[in-house]
């Protein structure tokens, strides 16, 4: 009978899960979910229980480990949820102990971007390298790191929290209370965040684009506006990063200032830990070459000028966090994927 390894990624805006028969490198089964507006923790658990269920009821064998990344701090050593910056009711939550009596395996919890800078390494971008900085750019920021093959948690489980690291006093407000965070300044809310602002300010002169008439073939002055109908509000980040290929000049300006300010966070991160690779994930790095090129050249500029560190987009994509979950089911039963 195979030996099954469930992976579960709780994230912020989605949650995936994944099921691998041990010793294969290709998903048996797989499915993710958008997460609902205003989900709480009953929630998200309810709605990976019941893919986690789902997937193993497709797939014939005995689930043997689960491996789980979750979108906040963790500790590790006890499978305890700590909090969620973003899901309300994750606080001191016993994961670990709870997955292991719903689903009957035993189950290792991290945080997601240790869990993905470990898939990285594992199976991804990052193989073949001793060390490794990994950071997802997306709703929010988060890093994790690997050093001699092993996440680097730090004294109380909070490396790799990039970002948090200060990049403008007095700045935006984050999540976790403070002001001018990297998350608060370049993560994809913060791209939005911005470009609303701006647009609020009358820099696009909203009032006027609202007004104008949108018949066959005439093309607005903002692209931006045009893809959200003049709803300000429902503005992301993908919104923004289409505009600027289509040529909004606000939308470019916005993406260049948190490339920028990214590009400084990882200088500042490659300057102190002097990793051989920078593996970027999330959505945000799909927002094109200009950007890509922005941050680089900012993080040489900001590291210094001897450092050898290479900046590479993710291999695994989105599903960096369940390979590294798998790599964390493999601790757990001892037996290493083929890759």
């Amino acid at each position: 009978m195979n030996d099954l390894l469930l992976a579960l990624d709780y994230g912020g805006t989605k949650h995936t899960a994944a099921v691998l028969k041990a010793g294969e490198h290709a998903w048996a089964a797989h499915a993710r979910v958008l997460s609902s507006p205003g989900a709480d923790a009953a929630y998200d658990q309810a709605t990976m229980l019941r893919m986690a269920r789902g997937l193993l009821a497709q797939v014939p064998g005995r689930l043997a480990a689960i491996g789980v990344s979750f979108g906040g701090p963790v500790d590790t050593d006890h499978g305890l949820v700590r909090l969620s910056h973003h899901v309300p009711g994750w606080a001191e939550i016993p994961l670990a102990e709870r997955l292991q009596a719903e689903l009957g395996a035993p189950a290792a919890v991290d945080n997601d971007a240790n869990v993905a800078a470990l898939g990285e390494w594992r199976f991804g971008a990052g193989r073949g390298v001793a060390s490794l900085l990994y950071a997802t750019i997306s709703t929010g920021i988060g890093g994790g790191w690997v050093l001699g093959g092993r996440i680097w948690s730090g004294a109380d489980g909070m490396a790799g929290e990039i970002g948090h690291m200060t990049m403008r006093p007095g700045g935006a407000a984050c999540d976790c209370g403070r002001h001018g965070c990297l998350e608060a300044e370049a993560s994809g809310r913060a791209i939005a965040r911005e470009a609303r602002e701006q647009v609020e300010a009358g820099s696009l002169k909203l009032e006027a684009e609202s007004r104008t008439v949108r018949s066959a073939g005439e093309k607005t002055a903002s692209p931006l506006l045009a893809l959200v109908n003049g709803n300000t509000a429902a503005i992301t980040a993908q919104h923004v990063a289409q505009a600027a290929t289509e040529g909004d000049a606000m939308a470019q300006a916005v993406l260049d200032k948190a490339a920028h300010t990214l590009g400084a966070g990882l200088g500042a991160a490659i300057s102190l830990m002097n990793p051989e690779r920078v593996v970027l994930g999330g959505g945000v790095t799909k927002a094109g070459a200009r950007w890509w090129r922005t941050v680089r050249e900012e993080a040489r500029a900001t590291a210094f000028a001897q450092s050898r560190t290479e900046i590479v987009p993710a291999f695994l994509g989105d599903d960096a966090p369940l390979w590294g979950a798998i790599a964390l089911a493999e601790g757990i039963v001892g037996k290493p994927v083929n890759w």
